[in-house]
């Protein structure tokens, strides 16, 4: 208020219901310094890897903290305080992502660069859909997929398209969508109907998102056959081809092979080269889901991982992921340039004009979207300030830690199993009780594997209870539940971080199974 006591304007606008000039520089100030706090002491071992508290009792800590969680009708106006300490306890009761104990998802912690140019990119708040309105953000995206594009290498380094996506998934649908548009070009105006029977291909093991894809692209779940992996979860080829030359002899038309780069359990590599001379023998396109294992091509040591990825017809890639950009951040390449824009253009004549200025630099009308974030940015200001030589190293470090994990179980004395050989940086892995070691996957009886099997669901329930850790668990392949780790942007972590791990879900599992103790 001002001092006659009327509202204060500030440039001719009413502050009365909002948080406004000088007053919201000492807000965003105060912020700042509790979110600068909290990204500076996310490595801190003592700090817990989570609050667990239940929906119930979030509402009572926000109520507490004189800022409840309910929006109610005639919400009024809060108080800074208030506001202030509804930050600091969105963040208390937060999982700590950036903690040496979480090893739950395919994302971990984010570097300072990084979230620091997502700051700038929220307070900048612009759409990046044309050069116009997002001048400083078109241009970045198109150097950052170029940047991207010549990692890959081969065709995707002298002639890509692409786009930031707001996910993997998207990006895995946006690889679909253009096949599909590529084999039958007039779907756009037709139609499914009367259209080509058409049938999409990916494996046994490959992520949800081609199930959604088949969904939304009207494609259909009946039309997306899964192929046969080996045991490692790798496609096999021979099956491909086989699955491939079955539609055809049905009349049906294969337009899609969706592979994967480093699958969401085990890790897999599908055999890109093979899989590439299978596709273009059968003339279909084929698509590299490498949301988790693109960076791969970052590390000298592991790059032979993505050997034949060069040979797709577009490519997955989340830095979000094992390069440790915040959520979210994820690209989509295509070697088929001038298709995204064939497929997605709608030519809005108010947003599109093809005679104003620097028209090549609007993205906007290549994508499904109109609304877009500017995440390119925060990979560009990160790999300005790490460089290629720190990425590889950072993606370097994180497969070091899945070995020397991986020797630990093996030196273990059958005190911890694999269940599966490790893939790049993931490790699956049982802690046996004393009672049923050795075991032997393939030997077990039915009753100890069913014993085992409930095993890792409690131990991992009793450390996320206590704030410990947080490590991911499945069944998979008929094998009782094993825990999965994963090393996503693991540079703040050590091997001597790992050993006291698993000293801890040792100490766990004895006081959770006494009977099971010999």
């Amino acid at each position: 208020m001002g001092e006659t006591g009327a509202p204060m304007q500030l440039n001719g606008h009413h502050s009365e219901h909002g948080i406004e000039g000088r007053q919201a520089g000492d807000f965003l100030h105060k912020v700042a310094a509790v979110l600068c706090s909290y990204v500076t002491s996310q490595s801190n071992p003592n700090e817990p890897v989570v609050r667990l508290a239940s929906p119930d009792m979030l509402k009572q800590h926000f109520e507490k903290a004189g800022i409840p969680l309910e929006l109610p009708d005639g919400q009024a106006a809060t108080p800074t305080d208030s506001l202030l300490a509804g930050v600091s306890t969105a963040l208390q009761y937060s999982v700590r992502t950036g903690h040496p104990g979480f090893f739950n998802q395919l994302y971990a912690r984010a570097d300072a660069v990084s979230i620091a140019a997502d700051w700038l990119a929220v307070a900048a708040n612009t759409n990046v859909h044309t050069y116009e309105v997002a001048p400083v953000f078109t241009a970045v995206e198109v150097e950052v997929l170029s940047k991207l594009a010549r990692c890959v290498g081969g065709q995707y380094a002298t002639c890509h398209d692409g786009l930031f996506a707001p996910g993997g998934s998207i990006s895995n649908i946006y690889g679909m969508h253009l096949a599909r548009n590529h084999a039958d070009p007039d779907f756009r105006t037709r139609g499914a109907f009367g259209g080509p029977h058409m049938v999409a291909f990916t494996s046994e093991h490959a992520h949800y998102s081609y199930l959604k894809a088949a969904f939304l692209t009207g494609l259909g779940t009946d039309n997306l056959i899964k192929v046969e992996c080996n045991d490692v979860g790798q496609m096999l080829p021979e099956a491909l081809d086989q699955a491939l030359a079955t539609a055809r002899e049905q009349g049906k038309v294969p337009f899609f092979v969706g592979t994967t780069a480093g699958t969401t359990v085990l890790g897999a590599f599908d055999p890109f080269e093979q899989i590439a001379a299978i596709c273009k023998k059968h003339g279909v396109w084929m698509h590299v889901d490498g949301c988790w294992g693109a960076a791969a091509l970052l590390s000298p040591e592991h790059r032979h991982l993505m050997k034949g990825c060069e040979l797709s017809d577009s490519l997955a890639w989340n830095p979000h992921k094992l390069m440790g950009l915040p959520l979210q951040c994820s690209a989509f390449l295509t070697t088929h340039r001038g298709l995204l824009q064939q497929s997605n253009a709608s030519n809005a004549t108010y947003l599109f004009q093809p005679d104003k200025l620097n028209r090549e630099y609007d993205l906007g009308d290549k994508t499904i979207q109109c609304g877009r974030r500017a995440d390119a940015f925060k990979l560009w200001l990160a790999w300005k300030a790490y460089g290629d030589e720190g990425y590889g190293a950072r993606v370097t470090h994180s497969a070091s830690l899945a070995i020397h994990f991986e020797q630990r179980i093996k030196a273990s004395d059958g005190a911890y199993v694999l269940s599966h050989p490790r893939s790049f940086v993931n490790v699956c892995f049982w802690w046996v009780p004393p009672a049923l070691r050795p075991f032997q996957a393939a030997t077990a009886s039915q009753q100890d594997a069913a014993t085992l099997d409930k095993v890792a669901p409690k131990i991992k329930d009793a450390m996320q209870q206590a704030g410990d850790a947080m490590i991911g668990f499945q069944r998979l392949q008929g094998l009782p539940n094993f825990f999965r780790i994963v090393f996503p942007s693991a540079w703040t972590v050590s091997s001597a971080d790992l050993d006291a791990l698993l000293t801890r879900i040792e100490g766990v599992g004895n006081k959770l199974f006494p009977a099971l103790q010999v």
